[in-house]
């Protein structure tokens, strides 16, 4: 560079940094990953979600009797009770989030239906539940109907295993080989979940599943000409969340985190910090993919009324990702599946001080999944001002640290390909 075109260089650097607005060099920002303006600290997020979600809510009976031909239940040495439940409760409210409970629903027969579907218990048509009905079932039942905005019920199955001549083979849904239950039998099974719920008036069908023993299929399996995904969707299920390591058919995933299996979304829910049976858990290991799983056992105490000691482990444990940039704790599912196809799949590019987004890649899925809305964050040295183009801004809010982060709820406009968030520093 001469030195008549490094004086210009600097006096254009000057002029601009004179300025109101915060100013960079146009660069892309990936979905994962932020941009970043130097002068300012300007770094911008659309944050992965994460989303709590607890496997084998719904037993009674802690005892794995696996070893005898019933299920595997939690493994644990007590019985569960209503404030197994309200842990639950207790930690959304500790999070403002919703926590998914997959919940088995045998052990809530007050009328024994499930002996006209032997498939589903170990006693077959010999099925007698009356050891477990009692004041607890209406204990727990409103505990769930009253608290549905930190209590999200899931289908996770009836009893988590599948009976044939008295003996089980995992697992309620689809088998060891990756082979989903005749269809016939999986319908039944949706038929008497849904005959359970309405026993205690436990509210509407679910729009999530969570496969029991984590034995799913993406697409239809051998032998089957349709998915288990297709016969949720005429269910109303929507999601589906289980690991993709173990599950079959895992090459016709689409996408990284996430896929579409007759147009439900199918998300990754990666590894577990816990085995199963673990009672109490602590955790520490950082999470690395977008779902929290555990299961029940994992959140609760041997002294029931000591369960919130164990909860406040998992508040401190998971409230500190809602003050990363890079991360959020999803408040309900709907949120998750929206804020993680974004996170994914729509760019921003910073330019001078607008944000553009990029929604056409987001917008080839199905479902409109992705059309409602996203957060982002953004991080700066200095406080800054946001105003909108081809988008609402709900609502914002901010932490200041060592630096300014500022967290954005957007909702989309309808039809619209793009948008902008004009940025301008307080001075």
């Amino acid at each position: 560079m001469t030195g008549s075109s490094r004086r210009k260089f600097v006096k254009k650097t000057v002029k601009a940094a004179a300025g109101a607005s915060i100013l960079g060099n146009m660069q892309i920002i990936s979905s994962c990953t932020s941009g970043k303006n130097a002068s300012d600290g300007l770094e911008i997020f659309i944050p992965m979600p994460v989303q709590v979600v607890i496997d084998d809510v719904g037993w009674w009976s802690g005892t794995d009797g696996s070893e005898w031909q019933e299920p595997y239940r939690t493994g644990i040495n007590r019985n569960h009770v209503p404030a197994d439940y309200q842990a639950i409760v207790e930690l959304g409210k500790s999070l403002g989030i919703r926590p998914q409970a997959a919940t088995i629903l045998c052990e809530w027969d007050k009328y024994n239906i499930l002996s006209q579907l032997p498939t589903s218990t170990w006693m077959g048509e010999k099925w007698d539940n009356s050891k477990w009905v009692g004041d607890w079932l209406d204990e727990a039942a409103e505990i769930i109907r009253n608290n549905k905005e930190h209590f999200e019920l899931t289908v996770h199955g009836i009893g988590h295993e599948y009976w044939e001549n008295g003996a089980f083979t995992r697992a309620e849904w689809t088998d060891s080989n990756g082979q989903m239950r005749p269809a016939v039998q999986v319908e039944l099974h949706l038929d008497y979940f849904e005959r359970l719920m309405k026993q205690h008036n436990l509210g509407s069908f679910p729009k999530s599943f969570v496969p029991t023993a984590f034995r799913h299929s993406f697409g239809p399996s051998e032998g089957r000409k349709i998915s288990l995904a297709s016969l949720l969707r005429k269910r109303g299920i929507n999601y589906i969340n289980s690991p993709f390591e173990s599950m079959y058919n895992s090459h016709r995933i689409q996408h990284k985190l996430f896929g579409f299996d007759d147009d439900v979304i199918t998300i990754d829910r990666g590894k577990d910090e816990f085995p199963w049976l673990t009672f109490p858990g602590n955790p520490s290991k950082g999470l690395t993919s977008p779902t929290c799983g555990l299961h029940w056992p994992n959140m609760l105490h041997p002294e029931p009324e000591r369960n919130l000691e164990v909860v406040q482990k998992w508040v401190n444990y998971l409230k500190p990702y809602n003050e990363k940039p890079e991360m959020m704790l999803a408040p309900d599912s709907f949120c998750f599946q929206q804020q993680l196809v974004h996170h994914s799949l729509t760019k921003t590019e910073l330019k001078g001080n607008l944000i553009i987004f990029d929604f056409s890649e987001t917008d080839k899925l199905p479902n409109r999944i992705g059309k409602e809305g996203l957060i982002i964050k953004v991080q700066t040295n200095k406080p800054v001002q946001f105003k909108s183009n081809g988008i609402i801004i709900e609502s914002q809010s901010s932490v200041q640290n060592e630096k300014y982060l500022f967290t954005l709820k957007l909702r989309r406009i309808a039809n619209s390909k793009g948008a902008q968030i004009i940025l301008s520093r307080l001075m």
